[in-house]
């Protein structure tokens, strides 16, 4: 299956599911519950705080080498954002990708997504875990605070 097919899917609209496609076209969906939107929403509004420019996106899916990846948050450059605002997936990774982790993601199943990220050119991917602390990396490996949002907090608080 190709990523414009699930979009397209009526039967696959409005699920409770995060979707996913692997490198086989195979549909992988993770359920979510309430403390991953509503870390995903509080990730969200503090980068629109924090950036004046660039596009900040919730679900934004990324072409991969294991297929197409749906990160949680973006921050996209307004020069990444002309190249991709017209596509099905974005065959460039936005600038930031983060991942919040649900209690269905294993630790190296968010590793793994991280290194997907960076391949198709993420700068920096952060991991929120389910307590709301975030780790920030860029590809030489973690950093102790976000090079792109230094003023951006460690952990995102209720």
């Amino acid at each position: 299956m190709k990523w414009e097919e699930v979009c397209e899917n009526k039967q696959l609209q409005d699920l409770p599911f995060k979707i996913e496609l692997n490198k086989w076209g195979q549909i992988i969906m993770s359920p979510v519950k309430i403390k991953h939107s509503f870390h995903q929403g509080r990730l969200q509004r503090l980068l629109e705080s924090l950036l004046s420019n660039g596009e900040v996106m919730p679900e934004c899916a990324i072409d991969t080498a294991d297929g197409v990846k749906v990160a949680d948050v973006v921050w996209c450059s307004a020069e990444r954002f002309d190249k991709i605002q017209d596509e099905v997936s974005a065959s460039i990774a936005p600038e930031i990708c983060i991942e919040v982790k649900s209690i269905g993601n294993t630790l190296s199943e968010m590793e793994f997504k991280k290194k997907l990220y960076f391949e198709a050119q993420a700068l920096e991917v952060w991991l929120c875990n389910e307590k709301g602390e975030i780790r920030f990396y860029n590809e030489q490996g973690e950093l102790e605070q976000s090079l792109l949002v230094p003023d951006f907090p460690k952990q995102i608080k209720r």
